[in-house]
């Protein structure tokens, strides 16, 4: 079975060498750089599975770094270490296409929990519904490709650009509960995540704006409600 492959970032060598020979310890393949420029030469080489990322590094800052992987390759999972906690850097982590946020100090526990997470959300959707093309007012979402389509343009989504949309049309018509998006889509409802959902909803919400039949309804207190043209 092949290794699951890690792109790690981290300019702190002590922190760096316990990082990585840890996680090799239990299976993953690790390619560690400790400068910005030189982790995007990195992700073209070793093609990784996921990225882990310090938000402050040398020539090139983490979010930077994410831009250009996002450039290269929407689909692949960013977790962000950083000792930042200001909400505002939190959404950045997230706007820039970061799918996980851990604060140092964090523990070898945590971190693998979070890595295995992103992997598996990659992986769990049913074969079957990721072979249909589902019509959201005047767009066709073809789900297997992660692509909303109108007869003008298309838009390629992210992974939880996708997952999201998936899950609000699944519920159309009905008001989904805010913490059960989070919990089904981020493993829990943290504060981070709840922002990282602010962001994405406001994704969605311009990519729908075309068709005023669509709308995403924020139901205060509560979740969300998608009325849907179909």
């Amino acid at each position: 079975m092949a290794k699951t492959k890690v792109l790690y970032v981290e300019d702190e060598t002590f922190l760096g060498k316990i990082v990585k020979e840890s996680l090799e310890s239990r299976g993953f393949q690790v390619f560690m750089e400790s400068d910005g420029n030189r982790a995007i030469e990195a992700f073209g080489k070793s093609q990784p599975d996921v990225c882990v990322l310090d938000v402050m590094l040398p020539g090139k800052d983490g979010f930077a770094v994410a831009d250009e992987i996002r450039i290269k390759n929407e689909d692949v999972p960013i977790i962000f270490l950083t000792a930042k906690t200001q909400t505002e850097d939190v959404v950045r982590g997230f706007t820039v296409g970061g799918n996980d946020y851990i604060r140092k100090p964090f523990s070898m526990e945590e971190l693998i929990v979070r890595i295995n997470n992103v992997l598996k959300k990659r992986t769990d959707l049913p074969e079957k519904a990721n072979a249909e093309i589902v019509p959201v007012g005047k767009f066709k979402f073809h789900l297997n490709r992660q692509l909303l389509k109108s007869a003008n343009e298309e838009k390629k989504l992210s992974f939880r650009e996708s997952e999201l949309l998936k899950l609000l049309c699944a519920n159309r018509d009905r008001i989904i509960d805010r913490k059960d998006i989070l919990n089904l889509l981020w493993g829990n409802d943290s504060f981070f995540n709840s922002r990282n959902l602010d962001v994405y909803i406001a994704r969605l919400r311009g990519y729908l704006k075309d068709d005023e039949s669509l709308e995403i309804i924020t139901i205060k207190g509560i979740g969300y409600r998608f009325i849907a043209g179909y």
